[in-house]
């Protein structure tokens, strides 16, 4: 690869071509002396600002991305940021060689013969970019002597020279833009230009030992689960596709589960006590075994929702209930995290116009299986307990003909 040098190495080469081409041609006799050959901007006259009589320009105006090398050596950095690769700057070149005279024809011949040279030279050869560079070693200024080290001779593309059609419109902006009067002119692109800098990289180890495991593709796909509705300790049903696999896993909630059950279309479960009650959901993962390495996923399912009810295991009342006022200690199961909100619900069971009443938990610092709810302006009466978590709510009890039983319960008395 070429270094930052290239653009001046590619103008300055196009430069000495230019000049000796027209030596060759002996387009002094034509002319009746020797034309200059520079590298300035159109609005310049010459370095020193006066106007020579005869003069051919060679005007970089712009460069572009080159589409073709750049997204080579992409990405450049791996995932910490370290230098894993130099991607080259590839650049295509635009030039305008514009020809002056204050004598008549003068331009058009010297700007036929210019476009004469560059069209029997369709590529920058890589000898002579060698030996004009060189010469330039004994150059006495500074900015061409640095081009000796623009390796410009040694990039993995040779440099391309090929006539650009502008149309008037386009050649009238450019012009307007350089602000100065129009002149006889070709356009040219050269390309493509590649730019490295040498810089440290950070390398991967050689890989020791290679390994490659092919296994069909399965698409895990859970379709319902049942019930919707399930307490600690219930049983649960997943249906789905291809969920079977020689090695698996059920996670609920993130909770892994061994499952009671399991077939292509079916698996059958109990939920664990460790999961908090609200809406939880489950999935299916498959795991392949890479020995040494262990197991790894392989494939995933879809995840579905459901809600875990809380239970109320037991209920006392700190206080007897007088006058609508007591606290009330309930055990519940699963624990309740420091972040649920909880609520207690309570509905009377012996009024022709039952009240009813929800009160909110504190906040806690650690996990609870014990809530402390206090209550006041309790109508008297038989109450129904329920409590919500998150959302999902606790059954009352059922009797032996499913019906409600009437427990858990509280009593709340009237003053004496």
């Amino acid at each position: 690869m070429s270094n930052a040098l290239a653009i001046g190495a590619v103008t300055a080469v196009v430069q000495t071509l230019l000049e000796n081409g027209l030596v060759q041609q002996d387009i002094t006799t034509i002319l009746g002396g020797r034309p200059e050959v520079t590298v300035l901007s159109p609005s310049l006259e010459t370095a020193n600002g006066s106007a020579p009589k005869d003069r051919l320009n060679l005007f970089l105006y712009q460069t572009t991305p080159n589409p073709g090398w750049r997204n080579v050596g992409m990405p450049s950095r791996n995932s910490e940021g370290d230098r894993i690769s130099n991607p080259p700057l590839a650049l295509d070149l635009h030039y305008l060689l514009t020809a002056y005279s204050q004598e008549s024809i003068h331009a058009e011949i010297m700007l036929g013969y210019a476009m004469q040279i560059l069209h029997e030279m369709p590529f920058l050869p890589r000898d002579r970019i060698r030996s004009i560079l060189r010469d330039f070693g004994s150059n006495a200024r500074p900015a061409f002597k640095a081009l000796t080290q623009a390796d410009l001779a040694d990039q993995v593309e040779q440099i391309k020279i090929t006539p650009m059609a502008m149309s008037t419109e386009e050649m009238s902006k450019l012009w307007s833009a350089i602000q100065t009067q129009y002149r006889p002119t070709a356009a040219y692109q050269m390309s493509v230009v590649l730019l490295e800098r040498s810089r440290s990289l950070k390398t991967a180890l050689p890989v020791l030992e290679r390994r490659l495991i092919a296994i069909p593709h399965r698409s895990i796909r859970l379709t319902d689960v049942q019930p919707q509705l399930v307490t600690a300790g219930g049983s649960l049903t997943v249906w789905g596709e291809n969920l079977q696999a020689e090695q698996m896993q059920v996670q609920i909630g993130g909770v892994i589960v061994s499952p009671l059950k399991v077939s292509d279309l079916e698996i059958q479960l109990i939920v664990p006590s460790q999961l908090p009650a609200g809406i939880s959901t489950v999935q299916v993962v498959h795991l392949l075994d890479l020995e040494d390495s262990g197991l790894r996923r392989s494939s995933e399912s879809n995840v579905l929702p459901f809600v875990l009810r809380p239970r109320i295991v037991s209920i006392e009342m700190l206080g007897d209930g007088t006058g609508g006022r007591s606290d009330v200690r309930l055990t519940v199961e699963p624990a309740i995290a420091p972040t649920q909100r909880v609520t207690l619900l309570l509905n009377q069971q012996t009024s022709e116009n039952p009240a009813a009443y929800s009160a909110v938990a504190g906040q806690r610092d650690t996990e609870q299986r014990q809530i402390v709810v206090p209550l006041t302006g309790i109508k008297p009466g038989r109450y129904l307990v329920r409590l919500q978590v998150d959302g999902a709510e606790s059954l009352p009890e059922v009797d032996a003909n499913n019906f409600y039983s009437g427990e858990p319960a509280v009593v709340f008395r009237d003053s004496a």
